[in-house]
């Protein structure tokens, strides 16, 4: 399989990960996790797991990942409060709620919210 290098500024070294990674999702699609109770917009996408191995090993086993598949940051929201989320591919669905998320942060990178999706702002796309 032809690899490509990244950096990770989280897990402060450089990435191994497939050249061409089959993301399901894409920056500005609400999902929801698959066994927790929370749902969020993606901001990012990273093609293989790209956090720190402490982060990485406090997950419990039984849970725990597949290093080797895309990995999203999310603005998530539960019941109780907003945050920053780093879940696997395999813990995501679509979100069926099809409405805003409402977090703080989702001004800043999106511009509006149509059709079941977000708007990157376009001062912060590639």
């Amino acid at each position: 399989m032809d690899r490509a290098q990244f950096f990770s500024a989280q897990a402060g070294r450089t990435i191994e990960a497939p050249r061409h990674a089959s993301a399901r999702f894409a920056v500005g699609e609400v999902v929801r996790h698959r066994l927790f109770d929370f749902r969020g917009v993606v901001f990012d996408v990273d093609p293989v797991f790209a956090n720190s191995d402490e982060w990485y090993e406090a997950i419990p086993a039984a849970v725990r990942p597949s290093r080797d598949q895309p990995f999203y940051h999310l603005l998530a929201e539960n019941a109780e409060s907003s945050y920053v989320a780093y879940v696997s591919q395999q813990n995501l669905l679509p979100d069926a709620e099809n409405g805003p998320v409402d977090h703080p942060q989702v001004a800043e990178l999106f511009e509006r919210f149509a059709d079941g999706r977000y708007r990157l702002r376009p001062r912060l796309s590639h």
